[in-house]
């Protein structure tokens, strides 16, 4: 059987090499429109920081360890699902048995003439490489971000760390989507003082990226300009889908799957950034672009290539930051009772409805992350001891009774 996978991202990977762990002897064809053995996205901001290549989280030598037709600097630009087949940019075709399109997302911003070459994607190490090289050559000196989410935060501190002056447009406030007010006003001020300008409300309301043919600069509602020498584009994250258009494989923001991570073809499947999934707390269907869910995934999808018919339990919302000065987590929902401790320069928020955890907020210590999430995960009543999940030592070394069983939480 050939299977061919499109994207060599943390979900492609995970996919050929579970098929490989579990035994499988199958063609293996992986597709990537990038010049470089698989990679991380995530791992990227430290590469650029230490110069470590630790973005190849699998080695440099992963396709030849798996046994992959691994074809790097390949485009998919068609699928066709009748006839079992991929066209690429070049004109050739490749049959399938079995397709996984696993092709990532990109950054992006809503905003006129963001398709306009000039504009920084760092979710493409073609593209960071070249962002990375107008710094190292002096060519770039300066830098706009467009968004203020967690990725928009993290190449927000990476530039600055490199010397540029960098200024950030926040439109409402620093990660909405993620972080509760304080939360985000604390993380809002790291940023400042880490030397990053920012420029919020009404004045950072950007419609137009001006230009031609490169983007020079940023046209806000008001009329006035922002120019720099680099711009980036960070407000959400774009699946890439674009070559499925015609293709009759169902789509919305992303590619449309079941628990099993099928599409409407049964005999292709879709994984990572690229994949609109459920919530595993809400059910709430959209992309859940993070590594873990990707991975995660991607297990489940070479279990059903397998033949296993193994379901998704779904995706978790969260996110973390790692390059502030102090450690930033933010998991599940902002809803419900809010319990709240700040004090020696920490913050612990935790929401509770119907006496279950449904999110949870960490500044400065993030070492009972685990402990919440699982709890969270659970769907544990924790009425009888919620006032002592702010607690420093909570849950560590000791027995916790929960339901109806003691259950250790260490």
């Amino acid at each position: 059987m050939r299977i061919v996978i499109i994207g060599a991202g943390p979900a492609g990977v995970t996919i050929a090499e579970t098929l490989r762990q579990c035994g499988s002897r199958d063609e293996i064809v992986m597709l990537t429109d990038e010049p470089y053995p698989p990679y991380s996205p995530p791992a990227m901001v430290a590469y650029f920081e230490t110069g470590q290549e630790v973005h190849f989280w699998q080695g440099q030598d992963f396709p030849e360890r798996m046994g992959l037709d691994y074809r790097p600097g390949t485009r998919v630009a068609a699928v066709t699902p009748q006839e079992h087949a991929i066209r690429l940019a070049d004109g050739q075709t490749i049959s399938y048995d079995r397709l996984v399109i696993a092709t990532g997302g990109r950054l992006y911003a809503p905003l006129d003439g963001s398709d306009k070459p000039g504009i920084y994607n760092f979710k493409s190490l073609t593209a960071a490489e070249e962002l990375l090289r107008r710094v190292k050559t002096g060519r770039a000196k300066t830098a706009l971000i467009v968004g203020a989410g967690f990725i928009g935060v993290e190449i927000g501190l990476l530039l600055v760390d490199l010397g540029l002056e960098v200024t950030q447009l926040v439109r409402s406030r620093v990660m909405q989507s993620m972080l509760d007010p304080e939360t985000s006003e604390i993380v809002l001020g790291m940023m400042q003082d880490r030397g990053i300008r920012i420029v919020r409300g009404q004045d950072a309301d950007a419609v137009a990226f001006l230009g031609e043919p490169r983007a020079r600069a940023v046209e806000m509602r008001s009329g006035a300009e922002l120019s720099a020498d680099l711009l980036v584009a960070a407000t959400g994250l774009r699946p890439n889908i674009e070559f499925l258009q015609g293709s009759g494989i169902e789509i919305n923001w992303g590619v449309l799957v079941d628990d099993t991570q099928r599409t409407n073809f049964a005999d292709i499947y879709a994984a990572g950034d690229v994949a609109e999934t459920r919530d595993r707390l809400t059910g709430e269907r959209y992309v859940h672009a993070i590594f873990p869910n990707a991975v995660e995934q991607g297990r489940v999808v070479a279990h059903n290539l397998l033949g296993w018919e193994v379901a998704y339990e779904g995706a978790d919302n969260m996110n973390s930051l790692k390059h502030l000065g102090l450690p930033v987590m933010a998991v599940g929902q902002m809803e419900g009772e809010e319990l709240r401790l700040r004090q020696n320069g920490t913050l612990r928020k935790i929401f509770v409805q119907d006496g279950r955890i449904v999110g949870f907020r960490l500044v400065g210590d993030v070492s009972l992350a685990g402990i919440y999430r699982s709890l969270m995960n659970r769907r544990e009543d924790v009425t009888a001891f919620k006032h002592r999940l702010l607690e420093p030592g909570f849950g560590m070394g000791h027995i916790e009774r929960m339901a109806s069983s003691p259950v250790y939480v260490a």
